[in-house]
This record gives C-alpha cells, sequence and structure tokens, in this order.
C-alpha cells in the first residue's frame, strides 16, 4: 500500500470518526430526554426546542460530510456550525476548545481524503499550474 493510498485511508477513518461523533455523542443529547437537559440548554441560552432544530442540523452536516461530492461544502458548514458551538460555550462560560479541535481535525481529514483541498488551502507548485505559467 503507497503513502498517499495510506493518507487516504487515515482521511476516511477521521472522518467517520467526526461524524460518528457529531451523530452519536452530540446530536443524539438533544433528541432524548435526560435529567438535567432543560437546565443544561438554558445555560446555553438556547431552548429544548430549538435544540433538536440544531441537533438535526448537525445530522445533516455529519451525513454530507462523509458524501465525496457534498464533503467540501459539508465541510464549510461544519466550521460554521462548530463556530456557533464555540461561542456558546464562551457565552456559557464553558471550556470552548473542543469544537475548534474537531473543525481543525476535519479539515484536516478531508484534505487527506480529497488533496485537492490542501492545494488549494496551502497553494502548490503543480505541473498543471507549470503548464499554464503559474507559479
Amino acid at each position: 500500500m503507497n503513502g498517499s493510498k495510506k493518507l487516504r485511508i487515515t482521511g476516511w477513518v477521521l472522518s467517520l470518526l467526526i461524524s460518528l461523533f457529531l451523530i452519536f455523542a452530540s446530536a443524539s443529547g438533544k433528541f432524548t430526554e435526560w435529567e438535567g437537559k432543560a437546565e443544561m440548554f438554558a445555560k446555553m441560552g438556547w431552548s429544548e426546542e430549538v435544540m433538536v432544530k440544531i441537533g438535526i442540523v448537525e445530522v445533516a452536516i455529519a451525513v454530507l460530510f462523509l458524501i465525496p461530492r457534498t464533503a467540501f461544502v459539508a465541510a464549510i458548514l461544519l466550521a460554521a456550525y462548530l463556530g456557533g458551538a464555540t461561542a456558546t460555550h464562551v457565552r456559557a462560560g464553558e471550556a470552548f476548545f473542543f469544537p475548534i479541535i474537531i473543525g481543525v481535525v476535519a479539515w484536516i481529514a478531508l484534505g487527506l481524503r480529497q488533496p485537492d483541498v490542501f492545494r488549494l488551502a496551502f497553494g502548490s507548485n503543480t505541473s498543471y499550474d507549470a503548464d499554464r505559467g503559474h507559479n
């Protein structure tokens, strides 16, 4: 197995782990009843009704992230979603670094799956660019 294939597999594994986390660890709590749920959401400034809608968005983004054709747009949506999560945790006085880490890992995972993402983000001197006189 060559290095490129290993990197793509690593990207897919990371992508799957992120999506599973978003669906089962994060969104599922927005759909189920548990003790202290209303108080926790109120502390964050959200009603339970709104959190269900946020959970639906979270699941949709997680699924779209696993579909190669929609993964790039899903990564953009995920970054926006996680920005909102970060702001919510900051406002509530809670630790806010976890959504940032998830976002960074998601973009790394996508870049490993689709190397054009890294080329787009960081630029490159590919033969395609060289043939056209671009640096």
